[in-house]
Order: structure tokens, then C-alpha cells, then sequence
């Protein structure tokens, strides 16, 4: 049982006479309280992004963040793969960013210019969505730092999303790699649902995909591996893992990737290169089904212990 869980306390600036009664956990990642959890001394800040303006199928994404969050209090701060408690590296997560109304290229300029401050406050930003298409900005943020094309864009997802448009727009969750593609490197793994031009568009950029079928054969880690250059950001589509693990996803693909071995991926990229940022995006909570939540949590807090255990080496 997550320690913390049932050791809420009132808001600091409260009364402190309200110190004495029970308290629920404050809703944030893993429930953990001010004194765990400030933004001046977290390394690490959740930012929270209920962004849902472009899905062509199933909806829903609106709600993720906060049903990951919720999920989130029930996960054992003790990783024993680890042997670590990564919670100590400092989590400090934002309230809900609430993108304007006025149109995509409006509101993810304004995602952009969050992630902009937090970066400059030498924080590593974890977003959680919300629809895919709100990856762009963090990617086209942390791109702009580093010499053209010199940063790689790990892309865990069914779908290519190498679209020029979809249903009319550029800003379409579709869309989202063919948006930052020309910025950084793109490898994309458990990719099994893309046109006919999108595969000649990764013939021609020569992007090195590894698609769902591949999954299953012993070097696929490898090769992911050995396309990604020094500096790596990871996005996740939660629809990359298999229905069976991950039902909780408004556009499932067949044949996607498992627990294990996507967790073995993630430490090896790590370890190996280095991580500048990370959003987990596309949960769409099923009412009465909490397990896609907690995988989605669970995968959230392994991204702050890899990156931990980097810090500690």
C-alpha cells in the first residue's frame, strides 16, 4: 500500500488547527503531500493536459490525465526492480492545463509556452494527455534547444500519425509526427495502422520504423536502440500496447506491444542515451475498468525511476 496514500493533510496555508483530522490524499501523482511534492525542489513536474479537440473515433482522452492521477495513489512507491523508492527524486505535479478554446494552433501555442517556462526552470517535464496531437509542442520545444534534427523522438504508438491533414486540419492527433518530423529524428515502434502514403513518407525520410508484426522478433529492442541518437524524447501512445493490456484507448490496433519488454525498451534507452522529456497520452478511461489506469500510472512512475536511477549513475 502506497505509504502515502492515507496520510493526506490540509492545504499548508489552512488552519493549522485542520492539522488533526483525517485527510484524503491530495490529488496529485501518487498522492504525495507538500512537503514531497514542491515545485522548487522537484526535479521531475507532471503536467496534466485533458486536451480532446481532434479524436476520430472513440473519445474519452479528456479524462485520462485525471483518472491516471487517481490510479496513481494506489502504486507502491517502492520499485523492487529498481530497488529504490523513485518518488525521492522530487515530483511536484501541475493542475490541469486548461488549452483555450479558439482553435489547435492557438492552444498548442500556449502548451508550448508552458513547457517552455518549465524547461527553463531546469525541470524534466512528464505530460500526460489528452489526444496525441498535444506531443507536438513539448517535442518542437525541446528540438529548438538542440541543433537541427539532432534530437530523436521515440514514438511508442499503433498509428504512424504521419498525416499532412486529416478531417481538414494539420493540427489533427493524425497528424502529430508529420508536424515534427522535419525538427527531429523519428523512430517509431508497434507502428500497425498507416496509409499507403505515409509508409512511401517513411521510405523517403528514411524513418526507421519497427513495426506491430516485428514486436515478436528478438532484436527489435536492438534496432530501436541503435536508430535513436544521443538525446531521446519519448512519447507514448497508449494504444501502442496490445487491446488485451491496454483496452482503454479510442483507436486499438491488434498486435501491440506488452508489459515486459516495453518496460526493458524504456530502461535500455535511458541508461543509454539521454532522456530530455516524456507524455503518456491517449488514455481513455472505461467506466468500471480501473487496470488501464493503473498500467497507465505504473508506466508513468517507472519513466521517474529510470530517469532516477540516471541521475543517481
Amino acid at each position: 500500500m502506497n505509504e502515502f496514500r492515507d496520510r493526506g493533510s490540509p492545504d499548508p496555508t489552512s488552519d493549522r488547527r485542520l492539522a488533526e483530522f483525517s485527510w484524503g490524499p491530495p490529488d496529485n501523482f501518487l498522492g504525495l503531500p507538500p512537503e514531497e511534492s514542491s515545485f522548487e525542489s522537484a526535479r521531475v513536474v507532471i503536467l496534466p493536459v485533458p486536451y480532446e479537440a481532434t479524436v476520430s473515433w472513440g473519445g474519452g482522452t479528456r479524462y485520462g490525465p485525471r483518472a491516471l492521477l487517481h490510479a496513481s495513489r494506489f502504486v507502491e512507491l517502492y520499485d523492487h526492480e529498481l530497488d529504490t523508492e523513485p518518488y525521492k527524486v522530487g515530483i511536484h505535479t501541475l493542475p490541469e492545463l486548461l488549452l483555450p478554446a479558439g482553435g489547435p494552433a492557438a492552444a498548442l501555442e500556449e502548451l508550448r509556452r508552458v513547457v517552455e517556462i518549465l524547461l527553463d526552470d531546469g525541470k524534466f517535464v512528464i505530460m500526460l494527455g489528452g489526444e496525441h496531437s498535444i506531443s507536438a509542442p513539448p517535442i518542437l520545444a525541446h528540438a529548438a534547444r538542440m541543433k537541427p534534427r539532432s534530437l530523436s523522438v521515440l514514438q511508442l504508438d499503433a498509428h504512424a500519425d504521419l498525416r499532412a491533414e486529416y478531417e481538414g486540419t494539420p493540427y489533427s492527433h493524425a497528424c502529430v509526427m508529420y508536424r515534427v518530423h522535419r525538427e527531429a529524428r523519428l523512430v517509431p515502434a508497434g507502428i500497425r495502422s498507416l496509409t499507403a502514403e505515409e509508409r512511401d513518407l517513411m521510405r523517403r525520410e528514411k524513418i526507421p520504423a519497427v513495426f506491430g508484426h516485428q514486436l515478436s522478433e528478438p532484436d527489435w529492442i536492438d534496432r530501436v536502440i541503435q536508430s535513436l541518437g544521443p538525446e531521446v524524447y519519448i512519447t507514448i501512445d497508449v494504444d501502442f500496447f496490445d487491446p488485451s493490456v491496454m483496452p482503454a484507448t479510442g483507436t486499438p490496433e491488434p498486435g501491440g506491444g506488452t508489459w515486459q519488454p516495453t518496460l526493458a525498451l524504456l530502461e535500455r534507452v535511458f541508461r543509454e542515451r539521454r532522456v530530455v522529456g516524456c507524455d503518456v497520452v491517449e488514455l481513455a478511461p472505461i467506466p468500471g475498468q480501473p487496470h488501464p489506469d493503473f498500467l497507465a500510472a505504473k508506466l508513468v512512475y517507472k519513466l521517474v525511476g529510470f530517469y532516477a536511477a540516471c541521475r543517481e549513475r
